[in-house]
């Protein structure tokens, strides 16, 4: 697959990061980019931003067929056949599709965890069951005509985000500044590299009659400082603290490196700052769009008419840092 997947990942949750992809999407999209949003977090919280609840029961009906990533993995892991046919859910944004997750994916751990140690014995069916994401990932990308792909995984160190990032060629860590979020990079990093390098070995005794798998890249692309935690009654000295060392703590936890490091401001591993959109989020939900496309039909009036346009600006400067970080990184 010629198609970059980029996954968004932070072992802390709470940091606004289901939000970030919901976002640029819909930006990437709006900017002329065909894009796949995959939703391979059990919680499905991005296909809920997606869709109402209405459509939501019709994804998920009780013992019937998911129109879901888990819908087409389902038979693959009950052993019934290969993957059943690939649903995608369209939007009003005809170039966005979304691969709609699904809270039975979970059902689908014990099995990854398991394939993981037996891929090194050279086992077919093993190396199948990690790379079923990539395998349904190749399928949407086909069936969208897709040339972008955006992963929300939940905030785990699990079977299921391992198989989720051995599927993908970058990583965007979203952080808030705050010592939970350093915490997740110190656990994060380290796991990152020995996922990648542990699916390196697993490639090298890969059976003959497996073709193809995902390369497993996994490069950090850099990271996204999220302030939706930032509380009012925070003294500023806390805050910046916790700021000053993401740049330090982002090269040492997440690239290996020892090295000086700038101020988040001045590092170029940073790809953006984002902002709180708090009085916002409540209107861009109601409205089923991104809080960068509220109207004053929409209930944004006058100061959230123009935060709302502030913030088309905030995410287009993200998404185009985003895009030249892997243009470099593919150089």
């Amino acid at each position: 697959m010629n198609v970059p997947v980029v996954a968004f990942f932070n072992n802390k949750g709470g940091v606004g990061k289901t939000s970030l992809v919901y976002h640029l999407a819909w930006m990437l999209a709006d900017t002329g980019h065909r894009v796949l949003a995959a939703d391979l977090d059990p919680q499905a919280n991005l296909t809920s931003a997606f869709l109402d609840e209405g459509r939501l029961e019709q994804l998920w009906p009780e013992n019937s067929h998911h129109e879901t990533v888990w819908g087409a993995i389902r038979p693959f892991h009950t052993g019934e056949g290969g993957f059943a046919e690939i649903n995608l859910t369209s939007t009003s944004e005809s170039r966005l599709a979304l691969l709609p997750g699904d809270l039975a994916l979970s059902a689908f751990e014990d099995e990854l965890s398991s394939a993981w140690p037996k891929c090194l014995d050279g086992d077919a069916r093993s190396f199948r069951v990690i790379s079923s994401f990539w395998s349904i990932i190749n399928r949407a990308v086909e069936q969208h005509s897709a040339n972008l792909v955006l992963v929300d995984v939940g905030p785990s160190l699990g079977a299921i985000n391992r198989a989720a990032l051995v599927s993908s060629d970058y990583v965007v860590i979203p952080v808030a500044p705050d010592l939970f979020s350093l915490q997740g990079l110190r656990n994060l990093g380290p796991t990152l590299r020995q996922w990648r390098s542990g699916w390196r070995n697993r490639l090298e005794v890969r059976p003959a009659s497996i073709d193809s798998s995902p390369a497993g890249r996994m490069d950090a692309l850099g990271y996204v400082v999220l302030q939706h935690g930032v509380r009012l009654d925070r003294p500023v000295k806390a805050y910046q603290r916790w700021m000053d060392q993401i740049p330090g703590e982002f090269r040492s936890a997440v690239l290996g490196v020892d090295e000086p490091a700038p101020p988040v401001d001045s590092d170029p591993h940073c790809l953006g700052q984002l902002k709180h959109y708090h009085s916002l989020m409540p209107l861009a939900q109601e409205a089923r769009k991104p809080i960068f496309a509220l109207t004053s039909a929409d209930g944004a009036f006058g100061g959230h008419f123009q935060a709302a346009k502030d913030a088309y600006g905030h995410f287009d400067s993200l998404a185009k840092r985003i895009l030249t970080a892997m243009e470099s990184d593919s150089a």
